[in-house]
């Protein structure tokens, strides 16, 4: 009798549930917490001399990218210019999945980095940060006398 009122696993029923609730929230649930996400898409890690940020961003003009470190906050800013034609009476668009226009990512980082040694690159639609740590941070071998 109760087998037809009940999904035949309902704890793989509930974690549908809640997977689509947090879609329909915009979290997503990751390893490391609950993420939000954004564009353009980041990973960032962390390495014992630096930290590295890798912004997944193809068809950016790299003279339109900022990065700026201030006071231990990473900023990526910059722009994507639409190649698609003006809407017009020649062109109707049913779908524009690809994101254009101007866009700002934030990260907070750790106290130990050295502000006035940051690299970034942009090759191949990646940019990459890498910000080293101060030397006073790393991890060094103290000599027992």
């Amino acid at each position: 009798m109760y087998r037809s009122l009940f999904s035949r696993d309902v704890f793989a029923e509930l974690d549908r549930m809640q997977q689509d609730m947090q879609r329909m929230l915009g979290w997503d649930a990751s390893i490391r917490g609950v993420s939000r996400g954004g564009f353009p898409a980041l990973n960032v890690g962390s390495a014992p001399q630096s930290v590295e940020v890798f912004v997944f961003a193809p068809g950016i003009d790299p003279s339109t990218i900022e990065v700026n470190l201030v006071r231990g906050v990473l900023s990526i800013s910059a722009e994507r210019k639409s190649d698609l034609p003006q809407e017009g009476p020649q062109l109707s668009l049913h779908i524009h999945e690809r994101f254009d226009g101007r866009f700002r990512r934030v990260l907070s980082l750790p106290d130990d980095v050295d502000p006035d040694r940051v690299d970034a690159q942009y090759r191949d639609g990646v940019l990459h940060v890498s910000v080293k740590r101060r030397e006073s941070a790393l991890p060094r071998r103290i000599e027992v006398q």
